[in-house]
């Protein structure tokens, strides 16, 4: 490109000297590739290493990207480049993480700049580690004997020649001031001297003894462990009921990752609230992995970045952005709940971290492990063609049965009015805790209640920036969105008609479920587990360990609580509304409904004590519902990929989302109106819409919505780009490309 060389260029060069190659720079910025500069001949510059650039008036850090077939039209010409100014000392980017990146840019019709900033995120990193000052002893020298006192005898006796220690540490051990040290350097007994780069991340130890795995659990093991030592690319779906111990048998594959010397990365869709599987690896281990996830401090990502590049954090446990560490040597993906929705970036680059993930294994020659209760139509798809090798368990470990599932007809068993727990599910509640077992109830949804409205006049409390109702908390004493987070309090009166006192809340959250739990049993000890209330690892950490101390009697929760916790003394878990996830037009609604559903009853029993689950539905003749109570997945599955095949709906066809969005609703519907017009045709190829979204307003943005369907044989990339470049888009309209989207909101 021709775009950083000009008016800023460089001097003209003297006539006579040779010009040094020239080199593209890929920048973290939303550009459409890599700019041209000039090597200067010192340094001497290879692919993928970080370099400093002038772009403009300041300096831009960016990557040295390999030769693309495309060149410029009229290449720029070299005495008009600017040259690169420096080189950073850090590890060289991998040909693998770039060519995943220029993957992932053509894949999503993203810029590659905008996907290599996700693999930049941490530009402190790029810099060497300051090393810290501290002590060493002097020995012997000069003629004077310094006074060795009691403190200074003790310092002596700390430090041992040739090894320099931290000040702090060396008073710590002494017992002595920081001052005695300055006094014992002024005698010539000590000398200031550099700390080494201590490593960050111990390493995990693969023969650290683990829990004992049963035949099948130890039959999967094997097959996992000889994929990872096969140093070649492999993809596995390992699926188990909840509790059959996945997670202890992809970690021998991980072990044996690590005997092969390579990285591991296991991704989580709920990182900061994994305290449970945090301990399960310090204990198969002896030590802990390196974290990547929002919930991070900037010292220790600047730190785990950088030991990453280098191969010093052998294995890496994070959410979906954990996929861009610059890994020098990946060996194994494993991505837990594979199934999860969390895994799907919507904003930015738009991605989905499962999908991703088998395309950096391919790319690093690593193995993928995908791994699930309930998983998705689409890695269930790809195991029953042969794509994927498939691994089950069918048993929970340790002998434990899984639990019984019943349902409750709230039509012939409803709640009292005003209420939303069923006498059927009170009455299972009362028993379990006079058996002095702990119970569950699962509702997802946060707050107080959904909606506000006026009895008066009908007016419903809304979002002013989107198509959304403001949902009550009523013990923050607030109305909020949980699309932007605008929040207000509540009015004294009606804002529509002006009637005090008006306004009521309709529907449960869960801070209304536990209302009513305060009051049908006041003694029992009880905790909300929702995003609200536990808002990073260490309140999720205190919360786990609160309920397996049984400190806690009744824990309500939305889906958090679905996501892989282990509690031996749940025995019930009453799901208030079943059917919660069902309404609305999604194409997946059924299939998610049932993979959560699925994944909270699995919390209840082990094998000390069965568990039970109740499930209150006014549907209880829905597929859905059948499905949970049988536990026959498999054939609900089934079902689902007969309805979808025909319509060529994923994974039988590919879908693309253009969402149109602009501050100004007739800009919107006019790109949205265009884009219908230029939209592609042809045999197995079809466009739905121009249509508003669901979320019509969305943080003050209009939105329209058009969907490109096609077969699966046909590659929706070139069509989107054919279709995009014939529509001129104004600069107040953003028209975002969402390949293979999950949700349709």
């Amino acid at each position: 490109m021709s775009e950083g060389t000009g008016k800023h260029c460089g001097k003209r060069d003297t006539p006579g000297v040779a010009i040094s190659p020239r080199v593209k720079v890929l920048l973290p910025l939303p550009l459409a590739g890599a700019y041209d500069y000039r090597s200067s001949v010192p340094l001497s510059l290879k692919s993928g290493d970080f370099v400093a650039v002038p772009l403009n008036q300041r300096d831009m850090i960016g990557v040295v990207w390999d030769s693309s077939p495309e060149q410029d039209i009229v290449p720029v010409p070299d005495h008009r480049l600017r040259p690169v100014t420096a080189t950073l000392p850090v590890p060289p980017m991998t040909p693998s993480l770039r060519r995943f990146i220029d993957w992932v840019a053509a894949y999503t019709l993203s810029p590659p700049g905008a996907v290599l900033r996700m693999a930049m995120s941490v530009p402190a990193a790029l810099e060497p580690p300051t090393p810290q000052a501290g002590w060493i002893l002097a020995g012997p020298g000069g003629n004077s004997q310094p006074r060795i006192t009691p403190e200074r005898a003790r310092v002596l006796a700390v430090m041992r020649p040739g090894e320099p220690m931290a000040g702090a540490r060396i008073a710590e051990a002494a017992k002595v001031s920081t001052g005695v040290l300055r006094g014992m350097a002024e005698a010539g007994l000590l000398r200031p001297a550099l700390l080494p780069l201590a490593s960050r991340f111990a390493r995990p130890d693969p023969e650290h003894p683990g829990p004992a795995l049963g035949p099948e659990q130890a039959a999967a093991a094997s097959a996992l462990s000889a994929r990872a030592a096969a140093r070649a690319f492999s993809v596995t779906l390992l699926t188990g009921v909840t509790g059959s111990g996945k997670t202890e048998v992809y970690l021998d594959a991980v072990a044996e990752c690590l005997r092969q010397g390579r990285q591991a990365l296991v991704l989580l869709p709920e990182i900061a609230l994994s305290a449970q599987w945090l301990d399960r690896f310090r204990a198969r281990f002896g030590v802990a992995p390196a974290l990547w996830h929002s919930e991070v401090g900037g010292r220790t990502r600047r730190e785990t970045w950088r030991a990453v590049a280098e191969g010093q954090a052998p294995v890496v446990v994070g959410a979906r952005s954990a996929l861009f560490l610059p890994f020098p040597d990946l060996g194994l993906i494993v991505v837990d709940e594979e199934h999860e929705t969390a895994f799907k970036q919507e904003d930015g680059v738009v991605y989905h971290a499962r999908d991703m993930a088998v395309v950096r294994a391919r790319l690093a020659e690593a193995a993928c492990v995908l791994v699930s209760a309930t998983p998705s139509l689409e890695t269930l798809t790809n195991a029953q063609t042969g794509r994927y090798h498939a691994l089950h368990l069918p048993r929970r470990h340790g002998g434990a049965t899984l639990p019984e599932v019943a349902m409750i007809d709230l039509r012939e068993a409803p709640p009292e009015r005003g209420r939303f727990l069923s006498p059927p599910l009170i009455a299972a509640v009362e028993a379990a805790l006079g058996r002095g077992e702990q119970a569950m109830l699962f509702l997802n949804r946060r707050g107080y209640a959904p909606l506000t409205l006026c009895r008066h006049c009908g007016h419903r409390l809304r979002c002013p920036n989107c198509t959304a109702w403001l949902v009550e908390h009523r013990a923050q004493r607030r109305l909020q969105c949980h699309h932007c987070g605008h929040a207000e309090s509540p009015p004294a009166e009606c804002p529509e008609c002006g009637s005090a006192h008006s306004l009521t809340a309709v529907g449960p959250g869960v801070e209304r479920v536990q209302e009513e739990v305060a009051s049908l049993w006041p003694e029992a000890r009880r905790i909300v587990m929702a995003s609200d209330t536990m808002p990073g690892p260490a309140a999720a950490a205190a919360a786990a360990q609160a309920i397996q101390d049984r400190a806690v009697d009744l824990i309500i929760g939305t889906q958090i609580v679905a996501k892989g916790w282990h509690f031996p003394h749940l025995t019930l878990v009453g799901v208030v509304d079943a059917d919660l996830g069902l309404a609305g037009g999604d194409l997946r609604a059924a299939e998610r409904t049932v993979q959560l559903l699925h994944q909270v009853a699995g919390r209840a029993g082990r094998a000390e004590a069965p568990g039970r689950v109740l499930l209150q539905s006014y549907s209880p003749e829905h597929p859905v519902m059948k499905a949970l109570v049988s536990g026959d997945l498999d054939a609900f599955m089934a079902e689902e990929a007969a309805m979808r095949r025909p319509g060529h709906w994923p994974p039988f066809g590919r879908l693309a989302a253009l969402i149109v969005s602009s501050e100004d609703e007739r800009e919107a519907d006019r790109t949205a109106r265009d884009l219908g017009l230029a939209a592609p045709g042809g045999e197995g190829v079809q466009v739905l819409g121009p249509a508003p979204a669901p979320l019509a307003l969305l943080r003050g943005r209009h939105r329209r919505r058009l969907l490109l369907k096609t077969r699966r044989d046909i590659a929706v990339q070139p069509l989107l780009r054919e279709w995009l470049a014939r529509v001129e888009v104004p600069n107040s309209v953003r028209v975002q490309v969402d390949v293979d989207p999950v949700a349709f909101l």
